[in-house]
């Protein structure tokens, strides 16, 4: 009879140890690791093939068809995945308590219950009479989705066998748990042990599996890294809790393209669609305003119009301050320098402020030159043209490199009424040829830029 043994576990990377730890040698967090019983490891040496039922195939005799998706009734969402639904795949989707993960995806239930068949949703979070409330005020009435409150792994198969869904939901997998593991719910063995069974499951019935996942205080989904492995596609909605714009944000996706988002605003009736999302945060914004400047920045395959608004004021203190909200501070540290050596723009003695508008994060090079016009703008105390965009990389010598997917970018600013679009110089051959419903001014550095934008 095989012995079983006690290791202790790390809650946030997996790390296994012998003996008891205070601080995790593999992630270097404190009091993560939890004492569990290693189930015992079973061995056979008795024909180990007779159980095979797989056979090779030559790659030449595989039909190639594309997947067939699932038509999915909300345009946002269905970007994010690749552009519908795929039977069989298992779906991870984080985000912060109260973003409106268990929101989204009942009306994702409700619209797929009425369209390609019934749906289970379980939750092990919330009582039917809970979800119940919140689909009364959503205004949803599907006939063919079907609730129910359990954890216990063994209990959800059984109720996916009687119901035979297309589409379950699984909130959260950090309460799912399986008798065959002594640990609690949430450790590490029983999160992976759970994701591997529903992910069986998917592969070998072809039905959809969501599953909900709790996030860190870093804002990762908690559990092991090799939970964000086993499933096809991850998802992070995104927001600012005092925003109602939120963001789904495709991070892993088997079948569609990485870096894919959709956009979302938060209301009574639910989760909007935001078909023009451009439009929408630039929709308050004041024009002629000194500091404010417009960066077409890429989420994926979609071009998103920001607003960038800086403030630069004299400081009362021996240090100057840098508050940064919606781009990187390290990245603002850079181009307050390049400007200070560069441009020859005192901000030494002078606090600075940078947000992006509408809750928005841009981390992506392409925003530096909008937001060094926005902070010479809010020191020179002159606006920035009305209908000019800015695209553009800073480098530490002041020149500006070209960013990728040019043309896309500019066709979104001329369809909302930008004319002129400030841009790096494209030294390139074999570029692709720039739209003509705007103008590109091009330059090779940040100082003619801003004597372009400011003069």
């Amino acid at each position: 009879m095989a012995k079983t043994r006690t290791v202790y576990v790390c809650q946030n990377c997996g790390r296994t140890s012998p003996r008891e730890m205070g601080r995790c040698p593999g992630c270097g967090e404190w009091n993560t690791m939890i004492e569990e019983v290693e189930a015992p490891e079973t061995t056979t040496n008795a024909h180990p093939v007779l159980g095979v039922q797989s056979t090779p195939r030559k790659l030449s005799e595989i039909e190639g068809d594309p997947w067939e998706r699932l038509a999915l009734p909300m345009e946002e969402f269905s970007r994010v995945l690749g552009g519908g639904l795929v039977p069989g795949s298992l779906i991870l989707i984080g985000g912060e308590p109260g973003i409106g993960k268990s929101t989204l995806l009942l009306q994702v239930s409700a619209l797929l219950a009425d369209t390609v068949g019934p749906a289970l949703y379980v939750s092990g979070e919330e009582s039917s009479r809970q979800i119940k409330m919140r689909a009364d005020r959503l205004g949803l009435n599907p006939q063919n989705l079907y609730l129910v409150t359990e954890t216990n792994l063994a209990a959800i198969l059984h109720h996916v066998e009687r119901v035979n869904p297309r589409v379950l939901v699984v909130d959260s997998i950090q309460t799912t748990y399986s008798d065959d593991l002594d640990s609690a719910a949430g450790n590490v063995s029983q999160v992976k042990h759970t994701a591997q069974a529903f992910q069986q499951l998917a592969k070998s019935s072809g039905i959809a599996v969501f599953l909900v996942g709790h996030v860190t205080k870093e804002g990762s989904i908690a559990g092991p890294r090799v939970l964000e492995h086993i499933v096809d596609t991850v998802l992070y909605m995104e927001g600012d809790a005092y925003q109602a714009f939120r963001l789904l944000r495709s991070v892993k996706n088997r079948f569609g393209a990485t870096s894919e988002v959709g956009v979302f605003e938060m209301r009574g009736s639910g989760m909007v669609e935001v078909r023009n999302p451009s439009e929408a945060f630039l929709a308050e914004r004041m024009v002629n305003a000194p500091g404010s400047s417009i960066v077409v920045t890429m989420e994926g395959t979609r071009p998103l119009l920001a607003e960038v608004q800086a403030l630069a004021t004299p400081t009362s203190f021996a240090n100057p301050r840098r508050t940064a909200n919606g781009v990187d501070f390290n990245r603002l540290l850079l181009i307050t320098a390049v400007l200070t050596r560069r441009a020859g723009i005192r901000l030494s003695e002078m606090d600075l402020f940078v947000n992006v508008i509408a809750g928005l994060r841009v981390d992506e090079p392409a925003s530096d030159l909008a937001v060094a016009l926005a902070i010479a703008s809010s020191v020179s105390d002159r606006p920035l043209p009305a209908d000019l965009v800015t695209v553009g990389e800073i480098g530490l010598s002041g020149e500006l490199r070209t960013v990728s997917q040019l043309p896309a970018r500019l066709n979104e600013a001329a369809k909302l009424g930008f004319r002129r679009a400030l841009i790096p110089k494209t030294v390139r051959r074999g570029a692709d040829p720039l739209p003509d419903g705007i103008e590109a001014v091009q330059v090779r550095s940040l100082s003619e830029a801003l004597e372009y934008a400011l003069r």
